[in-house]
């Protein structure tokens, strides 16, 4: 069974740091791509980064970039998402996601999805 387990968030102040943690169990964790998406209040879930499964290649939407990084470990099953300088608009649900080999910000292709870390960020 497919199962992708989200953690980490939390309240912070604005410029401050969280890492979140997304433990993958079920599958071939190397092969498979998997994307940090959010949804804040009123708003869709928007696609915040992704890590390939095929050659570990990393995407970022355009408001994240320079400020979060995402990576993996094959180890430990597990993809991170450090958020550096964080702003008061970054306070969203954070789920992470199982996609196909290759990256994508849509949420519609990805099948399975963690429960969601809340992120709050205090002006």
């Amino acid at each position: 069974e497919v199962q992708l387990q989200a953690s980490g968030g939390g309240l912070v102040q604005s410029g401050g740091s969280l890492r979140l943690s997304c433990v993958a169990t079920g599958f071939n964790f190397d092969i498979f791509a998997i994307a940090w998406f959010r949804q804040a209040p009123g708003k869709e879930r928007e696609g915040v980064s992704c890590i390939s499964g095929s050659d570990g290649s990393r995407f970022y939407e355009d408001s994240v970039k320079g400020r979060f990084t995402i990576s993996r470990d094959g180890a430990k099953n597990t993809v991170y998402l450090q958020m550096d300088s964080l702003k008061p608009e970054d306070t969203a649900v954070y789920y992470c996601a199982r996609g196909s080999m290759y990256c994508n910000l849509r949420a519609g292709l990805y099948t399975y999805w963690g429960q969601g870390t809340q992120v709050t960020v205090s002006s």
